[in-house]
């Protein structure tokens, strides 16, 4: 096989990775805060019910911005019903997975998880648009943000917290584009209510940053109509417009599966299209940037029969995909199309956290353990700040039945504020290692630090409750750096991460 080829120079970046690029989703959905982030009575818990194992894991995870509480749960989200005594709230009947909701972990609670998680892990808080509008959004506002001296404010002190919450980031609403939504609008209709908020949310706080509900997906029938009609409404009012995109093998189509990327770039770039459509449209000098706030390897297909067969349980277990290499190379690739457009996607969130198709998993009562998918996530965290280098590969192609004529190499690079620059590369190949050259021009870096690549002679396995080590990165051996040009080879089916120096 021919090489892959591209060329690293300062003098070409896409742009800055905005930190929010690594957030991710917390949602009142099966076991993801029950038994997941929250057990008390856990051997590792705290004295707030925090299990400290799951903590600790999601520190090293690295994630940022984190969207809370939903999702379809938010399209019934009674926000009061989650706030004061834990005794004193009630349970109530969840529509979008047909559970019961307890409220015993509510707003309160996830503002204090965040604060153990770190400074870097910003609340991204969701409004319901769904069954409720303009007034519970302000009520909610008011509640969490408003310092004191107000019914709304002066009841979240009396409820233990003195200090308001500061929640910058807000989603109006989820999906709403969708017909499974509860409470599913048109695009007229929820460009309206969500003009209504946005303008009335403003009101209390000019510095608000506002999410517009985008598609659930690029294969929605309303798609791009739903995005033009919605910013004809928000334009001038929103910062943000949301996409979701989740990828599963289809009919055992691997080789459509490992080119997923394809399609979430070709979604990225449409989206970007229809907002400056719609800007030059006004004559708005304003960008609208994107807000990729649902994505990752979800097998949905299985989702349905799950859900339906549930009879209104607590905390059921629920989307608890095990993930395999294959899909942690994927995910990989994807969070590489996120990269590669830093321009304008500046903030992501991997849904979801903990248990629900998740890079973190735990056993009730037992162990907290890391799934195939939480390496390139951590390592992309950790490494991937900075200017985004402009990277256009010359690379061998495959055939696949979804996507045509595909790249088997799929790359970023990222220089760092030190100069340091890190290569993530994926070989979409399942059975052909793949040799890499790049040239490196304008930068001063001599050396390999490290070449990590997450592989494995299965491409099926995975990280599971009795084997929770048998998938991790490993060193690769003879990548070189001489005379300003990169050799490496890239494992079959692989995420590599190479970092100069």
């Amino acid at each position: 096989m021919h090489p892959a080829r591209f060329t690293l120079d300062p003098a070409f970046t896409v742009g800055e990775v905005n930190p929010r690029v690594f957030g991710s989703f917390v949602e009142h959905l099966g076991r993801c805060v029950y038994t997941g982030i929250y057990e008390p009575g856990h051997p590792t818990a705290d004295a707030e019910g925090i299990r400290t194992d799951v903590l600790e894991l999601v520190k090293e995870l690295g994630v940022t911005a984190v969207r809370y509480p939903g999702g379809n749960f938010v399209s019934g989200y009674r926000w009061e019903d989650s706030v004061g005594p834990v005794e004193e709230r009630p349970r109530r009947l969840d529509l979008a997975w047909r559970s019961t909701e307890t409220n015993r972990f509510g707003l309160s609670e996830f503002i204090a998880f965040l604060k153990k998680v770190g400074p870097q892990a910003e609340p991204m808080m969701a409004v319901n648009l769904g069954t409720r509008g303009v007034a519970e959004a302000l009520e909610l506002q008011e509640y969490a943000n408003h310092p004191s001296g107000t019914a709304l404010s002066d009841l979240r002190i009396t409820h233990g917290d003195k200090e308001p919450f500061g929640i910058r980031l807000w989603c109006l609403g989820n999906e709403m584009d969708g017909p499974w939504q509860t409470g599913h609008k048109t695009a007229e209709e929820y460009g309206r209510v969500a003009a209504e908020t946005a303008r009335a949310m403003r009101q209390i706080d000019p510095a608000v940053e506002l999410v517009a509900c985008g598609s659930s997906s690029q294969s929605m029938s309303t798609f791009a109509e739903w995005e033009a009609k919605v910013l004809a409404e928000t334009y001038d009012l929103v910062d943000h417009i949301s996409l979701h995109a989740y990828y599963e093998p289809l009919d055992g189509d691997v080789d459509s599966f490992l080119a997923s990327a394809v399609d979430m770039e070709s979604f990225i770039e449409n989206v970007v299209a229809t907002c400056d459509h719609v800007g030059a449209r006004l004559k708005s000098k304003k960008k609208i940037d994107l807000s990729f706030d649902e994505w990752n390897v979800w097998y949905l297909s299985r989702t349905e029969a799950e859900v339906s067969a549930l009879d209104w349980p607590e905390a059921p277990r629920l989307l608890e995909d095990n993930y395999s290499v294959t899909d942690a190379v994927v995910f990989g690739s994807l969070l590489i199309a996120l990269l590669r457009h830093a321009d304008r996607v500046t903030v992501a969130c991997l849904a979801q956290l903990v248990n629900v198709i998740a890079p973190i998993m735990t056993e009730p009562g037992g162990p907290a353990w890391r799934q195939t998918t939480f390496f390139p996530f951590a390592q992309a965290s950790k490494h991937g700040r900075g200017q985004v280098l402009d990277v256009r590969v010359d690379s061998p192609t495959y055939e696949t039945k979804r996507y045509g004529e595909t790249d088997l190499l799929h790359a970023t690079a990222v220089r760092a504020e030190d100069g340091t620059v890190t290569v993530f590369a994926v070989n979409r190949s399942r059975t052909e290692p793949l040799p890499l050259q790049a040239a490196l021009n304008g930068l001063d870096l001599t050396r390999v630090v490290e070449h990590s690549a997450l592989a494995d002679a299965d491409p099926d396995a995975r990280n599971t409750l009795t084997e929770p080590e048998r998938v991790v990165p490993h060193e690769v051996d003879g990548t070189a750096l001489t005379d300003g040009r990169l050799t490496a080879v890239l494992e079959p089916l692989s995420w590599n991460v190479i970092r100069l120096a």
